[in-house]
C-alpha cells in the first residue's frame, strides 16, 4: 500500500503549514535474539491545527509513533521535524527542551501528584522552564478556567471526578502554551459520558487553533477527529479523512 504522507488540506483549500513532518521512520527493538520491527518506514505529515486519531491494534506501532512524535523516545532511522526543528539527532536534554516548549501530553491515568492540588499540577511543567511562582500561579488559573475548573483549583485530585482529573491533566498540559496536545487514550479511564466531555473539551481547544493528535482503540472516540490514520504491523494502512466534530 502507498505510504506517502495525505495531503492536509481539503480539495480547493491551501496546503497548511506542517507541525510534523515525518520521513522513512524505522524502529527496530532487540529483545534476546529477536529483533522486534516497531515501525517499517511510516512517513506522515499533521498540519498545524489538525485533530488526528491514531488507531491499532496493541503491536501495530502506534505507541512507537506516538513516543517518536511526542520526542520520548528515537527512530532507528528516518527523519522528523517538528515546528521545523529536526528531532531525530538530538541529545536528550535538546529532547527534554522540545518536550517542555512545544509539546502538552495527556494520559489515560492522568498522573496527577495525589498530595497537590489541581492548582500545584498544573504548576509543574513551568517549574521546569523557570517560570517565577507569580506568573506560575497567574497562568495555572487561567489553564484550569479554560478548561472549566477555576473553582476547583485549591482541590487535591482525590477530591475530583475522573473526568475532572482528566481536565486538570489537560490543563497541565496546556499551560506552557504548546503547539501540539499528544494524548494518549485520553478517555480510557472514563464511562462514556465523561469521555464525550473529554472530547468535546479537546474538540473545542482544536477549533481555537492547537493541534491535537490522540491515540486511541475506540471507533468512537476517533470519530471524533477530522483525520483517522489505522496501523498495522508497523505500515500506516488507512488514512482518511473524515467529518469529525460530536459523532452523530
Amino acid at each position: 500500500m502507498d505510504n506517502t504522507p495525505s495531503p492536509a488540506a481539503e480539495p480547493g483549500e491551501a496546503p497548511a503549514m506542517c507541525l510534523i513532518e515525518a520521513r522513512e521512520l524505522v524502529k527496530t527493538y532487540t529483545m534476546g535474539d529477536q529483533t522486534v520491527h516497531a515501525l517499517r518506514g511510516v512517513s506522515l505529515d499533521i498540519a498545524k491545527g489538525d485533530f488526528v486519531a491514531i488507531m491499532g491494534a496493541s503491536g501495530s506501532g502506534k505507541s512507537t509513533l506516538m513516543n517518536i512524535l511526542g520526542c520520548l523516545d528515537l527512530p532507528t532511522s528516518g527523519e522528523y521535524r517538528l515546528a521545523g526543528e529536526v528531532v531525530e539527532a538530538m541529545a536528550q536534554d535538546q529532547l527534554a527542551s522540545i518536550r517542555n516548549r512545544r509539546i502538552g501530553f495527556v494520559f489515560q491515568q492522568f498522573n496527577l501528584l495525589p498530595r497537590t492540588s489541581a492548582l500545584e499540577n498544573v504548576e509543574l511543567p513551568m517549574l521546569y522552564a523557570g517560570i517565577k511562582a507569580a506568573a506560575r500561579r497567574e497562568r495555572a488559573l487561567a489553564a484550569l478556567a479554560r478548561v472549566g475548573l477555576a473553582e476547583r483549583a485549591k482541590h487535591s485530585p482525590s477530591e475530583l471526578s475522573g473526568g475532572q482529573q482528566q481536565r486538570v491533566a489537560i490543563a497541565r498540559a496546556l499551560v506552557n502554551q504548546p503547539q501540539l496536545i499528544l494524548a494518549d487514550e485520553p478517555t480510557g479511564a472514563l464511562d462514556t459520558k465523561t469521555s464525550e466531555d473529554i472530547m468535546r473539551l479537546l474538540t473545542e481547544l482544536n477549533a481555537q487553533g492547537m493541534t491535537v493528535v490522540i491515540v486511541t482503540h475506540e471507533t468512537d472516540i476517533a470519530a471524533w477527529a477530522r483525520r483517522k490514520m489505522v496501523f498495522r504491523d508497523g505500515l500506516i494502512v488507512e488514512d482518511v479523512r473524515q467529518s469529525g466534530g460530536v459523532p452523530a
